[in-house]
């Protein structure tokens, strides 16, 4: 069986997708945690074998006689709080740092690949790069990229100093990732989706001023990756781990390589309706002034090297496929 934690989310559910359809595979564990009244469709056309809360996740990995179970071919853990203004940092350390260092263990101790989720927000303003080769002096903006940055680091002091790690591991460092099935994360949702429901209510979308000297207005840079893709290289390293084939342990950057605008995800956007483009520009909140990264772009010749050679949907592609394929119709999940 496999474990997808956070399996009712956004990349969980289509790395879940990615198994039923690509691999065939329905022995899917998902462990969630679901706090939004519509976030279980992202599992209506999916199979899978059980669902378990988060809370129940170590006591019944460690099996009725507590030796462990040893059914499990891998854990592939996406499960966090993801909110970049999420204050409670308690909260942060129990989830992303406590909860990843348990199943890492578990893993380490019953030899199971496990493969996690970091983030980009761990580059905090980019003024170091955004280069997955070393992410020793990395200072993220906010609590919840710290939380990221410090399990990333936990994990590599495992292997530095050669305490019990899985036999094969990766953390993904996940730059801006849209598509569908993030419905339910609200203000944290992709631009790509507030576009689409604030175009089509109002007939404009707001995009924040250029309050950085040299930035004009909507012209802030993100790596924007569509999450089929995300999902595919996930699944790229779980079946190169089931079929015992070498791909080097670490972590990886997930981005597309080519850092675009607000302002061209937005017109992709528009255009994808087939309606002509109108923008409004407007001050940024106070909560986001300072802790905002203003330009992010993936180096990713390190995936490349691991042997991971698809190409990546284009900002237009992609958006195409999410808006006419998914938010335009009846039933907007994949």
């Amino acid at each position: 069986m496999i474990v997808i934690t956070g399996g009712a989310g956004m990349i969980g559910s289509i790395i879940a997708w990615h198994l039923n359809t690509k691999l065939n595979r329905d022995d899917i564990v998902i462990v969630d945690r679901i706090t939004h009244e519509e976030q279980w469709q992202n599992l209506t056309h999916r199979q899978y074998a059980h669902y378990l809360d988060k809370d129940q996740l170590m006591s019944w990995l460690q099996g009725a006689d507590s030796k462990g179970r040893t059914d499990i071919e891998a854990v592939i853990h996406m499960g966090a709080i993801s909110a970049t203004t999420e204050r409670d940092f308690n909260k942060l350390v129990e989830t992303n740092i406590q909860y990843s260092q348990n199943l890492w263990t578990w893993c380490a101790n019953h030899q199971v690949p496990f493969f996690y989720a970091s983030s980009a927000a761990t580059y905090g303003d980019g003024n170091l790069g955004y280069d997955d080769a070393s992410i020793e002096n990395l200072r993220p903006l906010n609590g919840y990229g710290y939380s990221k940055h410090f399990f990333d680091q936990w994990a590599l002091r495992q292997v530095n100093k050669k305490l019990p790690t899985p036999p094969n591991w990766a953390g993904f460092k996940f730059f801006n990732v849209y598509g569908p099935n993030e419905y339910h994360k609200e203000r944290m949702a992709s631009v790509a989706f507030h576009t689409f429901n604030q175009f089509s209510e109002t007939g404009t979308m707001k995009l924040f001023k250029g309050t950085k000297a040299g930035v004009e207005d909507g012209m802030q840079m993100r790596d924007f990756v569509y999450v089929k893709d995300a999902a595919a290289v996930v699944n790229y390293f779980l079946e190169s781990a089931l079929a015992k084939k070498s791909v080097p342990n670490g972590i990886y950057n997930i981005g597309t390589g080519k850092a675009r605008s607000f302002k061209d995800l937005a017109t992709n956007v528009m255009q994808s309706m087939n309606r002509e483009p109108h923008i409004t520009f407007v001050d940024m909140p106070q909560d986001l002034q300072g802790k905002y990264q203003y330009f992010t772009e993936a180096a990713m010749s390190k995936l490349a090297s691991a042997g991971y050679t698809h190409p990546f949907h284009s900002l237009e592609d992609g958006v195409r496929d999410y808006v006419q394929n998914y938010l335009t119709q009846e039933d907007k999940y994949c």
